[in-house]
């Protein structure tokens, strides 16, 4: 006998079933739906409770539904919900203004989505190279690290190294150089060979889809430093480590570094909306003129009103210092667990990663499912990876909770 609904109007195997029948087959999703979200919990149609640990991939990091953000979708969207670029309107501008004072950059281009973040970052360091470096037409290169994850759009799987990204979706786009993260010498190498015709580096603080690969203390200052005597941009993807996710507001404040280009995404909105920016200072942003770039909905007013919502919730919550606080307890946690199913704990603030080591069939996916069935949700990568993300907003009683799921798990796989 089916369930009572609790949420929505279809249960979990109709709702999965027609996902299956008229949905494309891109993704390959967990076995559960989810009807409704609050704070760090969803809930699936037939009223179970679980645990987010994957928020969206770092999107939620305010929570679900946090009730300023969602005041603030709602009161604007009485008002006034898109102008295009094509009239000014009064909610972009004090946006702007404060975007660019909480992140400390001259200007902003607003986009929607991080991968449109990623595309703009690309056009604007290849125009500042042939407007203010002097590179020859058509002939400015960009460096990238191997197992990047900068999107899905053409320019972000031209620089991919995963086949599952790349592959049969060729000709790819020219004008990408690939290193090997967290190498700073083999980025002075290719800076020092092929300096001239270098724009910039594009490079994930920490490389989140790569299974949270957190870089050498260190790497982050050098390339600054490199990218700084070559004249070349430093362009950070911060899509998933920026806003307070790895405890601090960018994960590149770690080294006390500042981006000449600064790519935001996912949290931005709080999950709300897709609203993405690109933050630089007036002369490389200023290299784009009208006509140039754009979208209908970059900067849409109620994306200005969600987001300024958004970002005053990370300030005013001390959501920074949370996910600092509460990432250390939890690779505390997790390290003590000292399970031969654990190869590795890593990461930082509340982007974190168990390296899984296989055993008698049971792999990542595996493990992931019991935790579901148990209430708690996350995701693999890989194959041997788990990303362990919740919203910044859990509470230390919260996470203990969710540590005892985490526990029992493993406790059943010995």
């Amino acid at each position: 006998m089916p369930q009572k609904l609790v949420y929505g109007p279809v249960g979990s195997d109709e709702a999965m079933r027609l996902e299956e029948s008229c949905g494309a087959h891109n993704y390959h999703p967990l076995p559960v739906v989810i009807a409704r979200g609050e704070g760090p919990f969803v809930w699936d149609p037939e009223g179970n409770r679980y645990f987010d640990f994957l928020s969206a991939y770092s999107a939620m990091n305010q929570g679900h539904c946090h009730p300023r953000i969602i005041e603030a979708l709602v009161e604007q969207a009485k008002q006034l919900t898109l102008t295009s670029r094509a009239f000014y309107n009064n909610c972009l501008g004090t946006y702007e203004k404060f975007i660019t004072e909480f992140f400390g950059f001259d200007m902003v281009l607003p986009m929607n989505t991080g991968v449109e973040g990623v595309e703009t970052a690309v056009k604007l360091a290849r125009r500042w190279g042939y407007d203010k470096k002097g590179i020859a037409e058509n002939q400015a290169k960009i460096v990238v690290c191997e197992n990047n994850f900068h999107g899905r759009t053409i320019t972000a799987i031209s620089v991919s190294s995963d086949p599952d990204s790349y592959k049969g979706f060729g000709p790819y786009l020219p004008g990408f150089i690939k290193i090997p993260y967290n190498d700073a010498d083999a980025l002075e190498k290719v800076l020092r060979e092929q300096g001239d015709d270098i724009c910039g580096f594009l490079v994930e603080p920490i490389q989140g889809e790569a299974g949270v690969f957190v870089p050498d203390d260190g790497y982050l200052s050098r390339c600054r430093e490199l990218c700084t005597r070559h004249n070349a941009l430093l362009i950070c993807d911060e899509v998933q480590t920026g806003i307070a996710r790895t405890g601090r507001l960018l994960a590149s404040d770690y080294e006390n570094v500042r981006p000449d280009i600064l790519i935001l995404g996912k949290a931005i909105s709080g999950g709300v909306l897709p609203v993405s920016a690109i933050l630089a200072d007036r002369d490389i942003m200023l290299v784009i003129g009208p006509g140039e770039h754009g979208s209908t909905f970059g900067g849409f007013p109620l994306a200005c009103a969600v987001a300024t919502a958004a970002l005053e919730v990370v300030r005013d919550e001390n959501l920074t210092e949370k996910a600092f606080e509460l990432g250390e307890h939890l690779r505390t946690e997790l390290r003590a667990l000292d399970h031969p199913m654990i190869d590795l704990v890593r990461g930082k603030g509340l982007l974190n990663a168990i390296v899984i080591r296989p055993r008698d069939g049971v792999e990542a996916w595996d493990v992931c499912v019991r935790l579901k069935e148990k209430g708690l949700l996350c995701k693999p990568t890989h194959g041997d990876i788990i990303r362990l993300a919740p919203p910044l907003v859990i509470t230390r009683e919260q996470m203990d909770e969710a540590l005892g799921i985490i526990r029992e798990v493993f406790d059943e796989l010995r």
